[in-house]
């Protein structure tokens, strides 16, 4: 058997994964955003429930990377920037698709930094069906009382506020969330809670603090009649404020419930390293939608039951064995909100991960056998349409979930343990792209999984193992892949179970038997071939 240690990508991986590093932009961003990097967002809100409007600012601090004079903030219509600050004295401002342009009476100096003020109003796009289509939630809880949120994911933060829309440049410094709402009610958000003051009279100003870089839309406010408590978990850095925020009628069967909560940390921390946020601390927040990775404030709406809101999404009975929402939007604190892809291209590596950290949690609690089972069950969803790099394929949820279980069968657990702590420690709050990944997954591994990425995520093929029986021996080879694809696979022979490592061209071993069995964990087509 043969593994190369990876010290260069080959060719073909080279043309089909060059994108920027995670200290470059992409090539599409645009000269008024290239210039300069988000250091900070001040956020103030205040929502009017009866109108479904809001009123804001947004305090944007950044660093002129290079020399620029003119500006592009992101904002959807029919949302409306009123004014652009600088130094006491306002800024010009265009109105151009789906953003702002703002210019300086002078040019930016290279390494200056600049504080800008946005004042911004409007109606923001309200979800119809969230969180799968992005806008605020303007709902109302059991009681009639107002209950409040957002899902933007797609399109981001730009759904409602001035931002710099790009997925590579996150607040170096994090953000403050104020949120300003009736006395009646409290205003959760992002990070950790530093104080309420009075606003207005009849209402009151809740304030947050993130200190870790953040996607844009992540930041999300969580306004309605919460109530709260606080625990303590003895984490692997030291102990992690968890805190949780509910509907105050919900509030024991919460707390019954969310205990689920110490054994998914303990799991993922296991599996990958310290939660990545001990800052900001962990909180799940209850939402009027099914669930969302919002980054220290996970939008959580699953009726504090088991299973996908009853449901089972895998088609096996450990399916409906743990809180789907509470594991998976959890798990996007690793992936997804600490290593973030720099360009939605690589969805992949948010969905895909976390879509595996479901497999390994089953395991934690049930066993090896139970996280096969499972994996292998949401394997059935797999369309194929489409590669999963570029589409916007579903599949970058479940085939990547089929990769990455197959990298871990070939390397094995503690190997792949090591690869996904090396993961979040290099990539720790940074934004990556399928490249970095690849080659961290190599170096960590000392094997070669170029191929196998290209073939699972540049393709939308399903690869074929041919073989054939000659006499005493056993032929075999990869068809339906990308050239040179050449994934170490585990098959029965003999009624044992072992690697074999095909290549795409024919290769035989001695072999007596007359049957082969692809082992169930690895995602390809067996086929008996006839002689050329």
């Amino acid at each position: 058997m043969r593994w190369l240690i990876l010290f260069g990508l080959s060719g073909f991986a080279q043309s089909a994964f060059a994108q920027p590093g995670r200290e470059k932009m992409p090539a599409s961003t645009l000269p008024e955003q290239a210039w300069w990097n988000v250091l900070h967002y001040s956020i103030s809100i205040r929502p009017d429930f009866p109108t479904h409007t809001l009123t804001g600012t947004n305090t944007i601090a950044f660093r002129a990377v290079k020399p620029g004079q003119t500006l592009l903030l992101d904002l959807l219509a029919p949302m409306t920037i009123s004014s652009v600050s600088w130094q006491g004295k306002r800024l010009s401002v265009s109105q151009k698709p789906d953003g702002y342009l703002v210019g300086f009476p002078r040019t930016i100096a290279a390494g200056e930094r600049v504080t800008i003020a946005v004042a911004f109003k409007g109606h923001p796009k309200e979800a119809v069906n969230p969180p799968w289509d992005g806008g605020w939630i303007w709902s109302k809880d059991s009681l009639g009382r107002p209950w409040v949120s957002l899902a933007c994911e797609s399109p981001g933060g730009m759904l409602w506020l001035p931002c710099k829309n790009a997925s590579y440049d996150e607040p170096d410094s994090g953000m403050t969330l104020s949120i300003t709402v009736p006395d009646t009610l409290v205003g959760v958000g992002n990070g950790r809670l530093i104080g309420r003051r009075p606003g207005p009279p009849g209402w009151t100003t809740w304030d947050w603090k993130v200190a870790n870089p953040i996607n844009n839309y992540d930041i999300c406010p969580y306004i309605g009649k919460y109530v709260t408590w606080h625990h303590d978990y003895p984490g692997l850095a030291g102990r992690l404020d968890c805190d949780y925020w509910v509907i105050d009628y919900h509030r024991e069967k919460a707390e019954r419930h969310l205990r689920q909560v110490d054994t998914l940390l303990a799991c993922f921390e296991y599996w990958m390293g310290p939660y990545p946020f001990y800052g900001d601390g962990y909180k799940i927040v209850e939402s009027p939608m099914a669930g969302m990775e919002h980054q220290s404030a996970i939008a959580y709406g699953n009726g504090f039951e088991d299973g996908y809101r009853g449901k089972n999404l895998s088609g096996t009975p450990w399916g409906l064995k743990w809180d789907f929402i509470l594991v998976h939007e959890s798990g996007h604190e690793w992936f997804g909100n600490s290593i973030s892809a720099n360009s939605w291209r690589d969805g992949w590596i948010h969905e895909g991960f976390t879509k595996y950290l479901e497999t390994l949690y089953t395991t934690w609690i049930f066993g090896t056998g139970a996280g096969n089972d499972y994996t292998l069950g949401i394997w059935k969803r797999i369309k194929n349409d489409a590669p999963i790099i570029g589409s916007g394929s579903t599949d970058e949820y479940n085939k990547g979930c089929a990769m990455l279980h197959m990298i871990r069968q070939i390397v094995g657990d503690t190997a792949f343990r090591k690869c996904l702590h090396d993961l979040n420690t290099r990539f720790y709050h940074s934004t990556v792209n399928t490249e970095e990944v690849l080659s961290c997954i190599n170096r960590s591994t000392g094997r070669d999984f170029s191929r196998v990425f290209a073939q699972y995520l540049t393709t939308a093929r399903v690869p074929v193992l041919e073989y054939r029986f000659d006499g005493d021996s056993l032929a075999y080879r990869w068809a339906n892949c990308v050239p040179g694809f050449d994934m170490p696979v585990k098959v029965w022979l003999r009624g044992e179970r072992f690697f074999i490592s095909p290549g795409t061209r024919w290769r035989k071993i001695f072999c007596t038997d007359s049957a082969l069995r692809v082992d169930r964990n690895f995602y390809v087509t067996a086929v008996l071939s006839h002689p050329d």
